[in-house]
């Protein structure tokens, strides 16, 4: 008689919702006999992120397929820390500023050996027994494989105090404001050089007149120092505003210079984007009428106030840098201990923001 053969019905693997799908053996590294062309999950490897790997046998090895991560469009913004205000001085000028974004994205071919590092604000100027400078602040950096290391230069620090000229401001991402000379002298220090594409050049401090002049106004991303007036300081450069995080910010102002104006209270404002309010040393009748400067904002790369320099009169210290990442909000950062971040998601992308330290990061 006749045989009737029964087979199960086709299995559409495409369908909704459906728990039915090509399965393929996974485990350790295989222990049989392996045949050409079988395929295999080895979970004892990993590949760019995943726990396992897809494998072949080619009738002589194993080979694995190798996950590759498509190239990362990231659009970048990194500020260096911001110079000290200078001792009867000069406001720090503001860490150098370098961004893409508004621009072209730039293309990561690896999602891994990446490091961020942020630029610590420079010291602040003093008075002991005499005067001293503001610090200039410390770099900050992307670095990694295939990619052009992208550097910002740290905020030069403010001037000090010197008879008969203020000493210049330092050069730096943008350049301190100079430091002021003696009632009656003759003339006035220059502005330290900001960095080419990274910002602006610091203030002269005023000539001496019958006042004690003020001192010089630390550059900005945006615009350079203002030179001081006779006994009126220098106000900082501005910086300038990106909307990198989803909000309109000023990044890397410049520090405002000592002011020795009695009616000027509390003193000469800093530049939009963390530059620190400048220091007033006056006396009205034989009292001291007097404030400190302001130190530059932390993660605005914003320079310190010029002051007199000595405690409770004290001048402003330069505020850190900042490194901004916005990505494909597809992709995770993942970073080193050392890192202190956050992340936010703006529309369709992510943003990470880098406010202290210096460590890998890795996409995934």
């Amino acid at each position: 008689m006749a045989l009737t053969k029964v087979i199960t019905g086709v299995t559409d693997l495409n369908q909704n919702n459906s728990t039915n799908g090509l399965k393929f053996p996974t485990g350790n590294a295989f222990a049989g006999t392996p045949e050409e062309g079988m395929i295999r999950n080895d979970q004892s490897q990993a590949s760019e992120g995943s726990a396992s790997t897809m494998q072949f046998y080619n009738g002589t090895a194993w080979k694995n397929f190798v996950n590759k991560v498509p190239p990362i469009s990231v659009d970048y913004l990194v500020v260096a820390g911001g110079g000290g205000g200078g001792g009867w001085g000069g406001g720090g000028g503001a860490g150098g500023l370098i961004t893409n974004y508004g621009g072209t994205s730039l293309t990561l071919a690896s999602a891994t050996n990446y490091t961020v590092s942020i630029g610590d604000g420079g010291t602040a100027g003093y008075y002991t027994s005499s005067y001293f400078a503001g610090g200039n602040g410390s770099n900050s950096y992307i670095s990694g494989t295939g990619l052009t290391t992208i550097t910002t230069i740290g905020g030069g620090g403010g001037g000090k105090y010197l008879s008969p000229y203020g000493t210049d401001g330092a050069a730096g991402g943008s350049g301190g404001g100079a430091g002021a000379t003696s009632a009656g002298q003759p003339g006035s220090g220059s502005g330290g050089t900001g960095a080419a594409g990274q910002g602006n050049d610091g203030a002269s401090s005023g000539s001496g007149g019958s006042f004690y002049p003020g001192g010089g106004g630390g550059g900005g991303a945006g615009t350079a120092g203002i030179q001081s007036s006779t006994n009126e300081g220098g106000a900082g450069g501005d910086g300038l505003q990106y909307n990198i995080t989803g909000t309109n910010i000023y990044y890397a102002g410049g520090g405002g210079g000592l002011s020795s104006r009695t009616d000027l209270n509390p003193g000469v404002a800093g530049g939009s984007g963390g530059g620190g309010t400048g220091g007033r040393y006056a006396t009205a009748s034989g009292t001291v009428s007097s404030t400190a400067a302001v130190n530059g904002t932390d993660g605005l790369g914003g320079g310190g106030g010029g002051a007199y320099g000595l405690s409770p009169y004290v001048c402003g210290a330069g505020g850190s840098g900042v490194v901004i990442l916005r990505y494909p909000s597809a992709y995770t950062i993942t970073a080193g201990g050392s890192l202190t971040s956050s992340t936010a998601t703006v529309g369709t992308d992510k943003v990470t923001t880098f406010t202290a330290g210096s460590d890998t990061i890795t996409f995934s």
